[in-house]
Parts: C-alpha cells; structure tokens; sequence
C-alpha cells in the first residue's frame, strides 16, 4: 500500500522544470580571459591538448571557446568524477561524441589513489601525439601537454594523480572544492620520466555567455559556477527535480523522509530538523517582539548540494 501510494505521488510531480525569468550569472572573471590569452599562446610548444570535464555532464558545459585549441593540435578528452556518474548509458555517450568529432575519450577518478585508466594515458597520449605530425617540434623527445577545461572539474587533480601514478611523487597543483582555484597557467610540470612528459596547468575558463539557463543550471550543480552567483536555493530546487526525474529517490532515506516530495521547501526543512540546522530570528507580534527558532534553509540547502556532489546520493547523469 505504501509502494502504491508513494508511485502515485512520484506520477504527480513535475516533468519541466520552471526557471521563471532567471539568467545565469555570466561568469567570467578577469584571470579566465587572461588565461585563455596565455593558453593561445602557449600553444606553439604544445604537442597534444588535453580537455577534461565532467563525467556527470559530458556535453554541457564544454566551453566553445576552446574548439580553436582544439583544432590544431591532437585532442584527448577526459571525463572525470566516473565514481559520481550513471555510466549506464556509456556506449551513448561515446557515440554521440564521436559523432561531434570527439573520438578519445578516457573516464577516470582522479581522487582514487590507484585508477587504472590513469595508468594507460601516457602511452594513449604517447600514440595520439606520434599519429599526427608535431610540425616544429619533430625534434623534441619530450612531451609538452596542455590541460583544459571548465572550472572545478580535476585539473589538478589529473596533474597530482599522474604525477603519483608514473613519478610515485606528491601534489604539484593545488586542489579544492569550489571553482577558482587556479588562477594562471603555470610552469611545466613533470608527470613523466619515460618518456619525459610535462603538463601545463591551467586556469578553470567558462564561456563569457552560457548557452542556456539549464547548462548554466547543471554547471552549477556540479560546482563550476560558484553557488552564491546562482543561488543555493535555486539549485536546490534544481538538484530535487533532477533526482525525481531520474527516479533516483535515495534523498528519502538519507533525510528520513516518508517518501519522495517534489516540494523543495518540503524536503529542506526535513534536512534541517534531522542534522539541527536553526536559527533564531525576530518575529513581530502585536504584543512586542518575540525569538523564535526556526529551519536554516540556505544551511539545509547547502547539505544538500554538498552531498550531491559527494556522491552520497548515488550516481547520476544528468545529460
């Protein structure tokens, strides 16, 4: 009786989601142009571009600015955060890249201390640079590679994971958990003796105008765009029409929820009940004022992003 009702509510619940009139934010700070102005020039001694992005939003998002790059020098594009993505639906994705002319294509974790996909891209990378001609660098017996891609993807992550996997050495780049991190194309670093292979580093770069409210809006969930820019609530609501429309109803037990809820506030003041995120504000009265304690929804909001992007959710694929 209870599977019953819970599947005729999940019927009822929205099948569009309603951006209203927002736009997102046009995120594009001084240091990304400036970046991308280094990273054009920096291409003459580059023999092979590596694009990484994330694996939960394989096409959107992926930065039209960055096809001039890619067209004149062998293209490697890795999607990162497997562990967080339904790749159920690979060969699609695969597909549909090749299709858009994107033929090497490697799914990694970075943050997984032994990733064996991370183990086959210096030999991959190694055979797609040998396949093409390196035009005035023919001579060099040493890589040089670039790594691109929006903000908050793994980067740098990418650069230590290699790094520890072919140099059995630390971090070289600075890792964190929102967009930003890196702010200018660095020095060369070494990620491989044999051959002797360096990557370039370089700053997370969006479009100066996303194409539509709803890449925006994914970009934003997985945390390219930084969440005050958009909105934690926004993306909230986002996030629960999206697990909904999945059937990925895993939220219920984690919050303790009787069932899956398409109401935002709903399901916000449940999660700041269960992990007691309060606040106490003012109320007016006509006998004076009074404190009172109420939900945090924006605390509660957060959680609840956060644990998205954590993968405590399960895994998704939002494209």
């Amino acid at each position: 009786m209870k599977l019953y009702h819970v599947l005729r509510n999940v019927d009822k619940f929205r099948t569009v989601f309603d951006f209203g009139a927002r736009e997102v934010a046009h995120w594009f700070p001084g240091h990304m142009a400036k970046g991308l102005k280094q990273m054009r020039a920096s291409l003459k001694s580059v023999d092979c571009v590596i694009e990484i992005h994330d694996a939960r939003i394989p096409f959107s998002g992926r930065n039209p600015l960055f096809q001039e790059t890619l067209d004149v020098r062998p293209h490697l594009l890795i999607l990162n955060k497997m562990d967080l993505s339904d790749l159920s639906n690979k060969q699609r994705i695969l597909k549909k890249l090749e299709k858009n002319g994107v033929r090497n294509v490697v799914f990694t974790d970075c943050l997984k201390q032994r990733d064996d996909n991370i183990k086959k891209l210096v030999p991959l990378v190694v055979e797609i640079i040998e396949s093409k001609p390196r035009f005035n660098r023919e001579e060099n017996t040493n890589y040089c590679l670039m790594v691109i891609g929006v903000p908050n993807v793994g980067k740098s992550s990418l650069i230590n994971s290699l790094r520890r996997t072919n140099l059995k050495k630390g971090r070289a780049s600075r890792v964190g958990g929102e967009p930003g991190i890196t702010k200018a194309v660095l020095t060369k670093i070494q990620v491989c003796e044999r051959p002797i292979m360096h990557l370039l580093d370089t700053p997370g770069v969006l479009p100066p105008k996303i194409e539509s409210v709803e890449t925006g809006m994914k970009l934003a969930l997985c945390g390219t765009i930084l969440d005050h820019l958009v909105g934690e609530d926004i993306i909230a609501d986002y996030l629960l029409y999206s697990l909904n429309r999945l059937g990925k109803f895993s939220y219920v037990e984690k919050y303790d929820l009787q069932e899956p809820s398409d109401d935002i506030q709903h399901v916000l003041k449940r999660i700041a009940v269960k992990l007691k995120k309060t606040q106490r504000v003012k109320a007016i009265t006509g006998v004076g004022n009074i404190t009172i304690t109420v939900p945090n929804y924006t605390a509660a909001a957060y959680d609840f992003i956060r644990a998205f992007r954590k993968g405590e959710l399960g895994q998704v694929m939002l494209d």
